[in-house]
């Protein structure tokens, strides 16, 4: 699973936009520079405004997301490398996101199909030693006789042009194969993101997802906020 080319904007609008209620435009100290901690340059938070957006997230955690709807004008885009399975649960979370993918229906067949093309990261290849001595076990024949069935699919689809062999390989595609989807969403998004999933028994959640939220602009300070704990 893989996170590219992640861009954050809109910053300073969201910055203007927090204080636009009670017309306080006077207080904010944010701005824009050509030098940062990090050396990439780019929006930096001052302190008043970044005290001004923490004390509505935590009226948010008391009283709802209204009071934190800055966050939707911090937007996020990235290219999400990720297995149909973890998909399969992101795209639970509709409201706010947008995402254009590669697609299987133009392109599955185009590119020969390796265990490069699966999500690998948590495979236990030491699992099937643990069958008893049965050479039959169906088991046994995974991975690399699915790899094979399917990559006899494609070559056999792409010599006949027969649909028939096309849709066999789609019915038998594993849920892992990778996908590529370019993303837009907003900070409060991958705030619902993060405190739902942070926990997840499947890694790509709690370990992939989470080290990238935590390698975005302010994530400490914003999308992990949770208050002060001593209050």
């Amino acid at each position: 699973m893989k996170f590219e080319h992640t861009k954050v904007y809109n910053l300073d609008g969201a910055v203007r936009g927090v204080r636009n209620p009670m017309e306080s435009w006077d207080r904010s100290d944010s701005y824009q520079s050509d030098f940062t901690d990090d050396g990439k340059g780019g929006f930096v938070l001052g302190a008043n405004d970044l005290g001004l957006m923490q004390r509505l997230l935590k009226a948010s955690i008391k009283e709802g997301s209204s009071h934190s709807k800055f966050m939707r004008q911090i937007m996020v885009c990235v290219d999400i490398t990720a297995p149909m399975y973890w998909y399969s649960e992101f795209d639970t979370y509709k409201v706010g996101t947008v995402a254009n993918s590669t697609s299987k229906m133009h392109k599955l067949a185009s590119t020969p199909i390796t265990m490069e093309c699966f999500e690998t990261i948590d495979y236990k290849r030491h699992l099937a030693s643990t069958i008893a001595d049965d050479d039959t076990h169906p088991a046994l024949l995974i991975p690399g006789s699915i790899i094979d069935w399917l990559e006899w699919l494609r070559q056999t689809y792409l010599k006949t042009k027969d649909k028939l062999y096309w849709k066999e390989l789609i019915l038998w595609l594993p849920e892992s194969w990778l996908q590529t989807r370019t993303v837009t969403m907003n900070y409060e998004n991958v705030r619902n993101m993060y405190f739902q999933r942070r926990h997840h028994k499947l890694t790509e959640w709690s370990e992939q997802f989470v080290a990238w939220v935590e390698s975005l602009p302010y994530a400490k300070e914003l999308i992990m906020y949770e208050g002060d704990t001593n209050e």
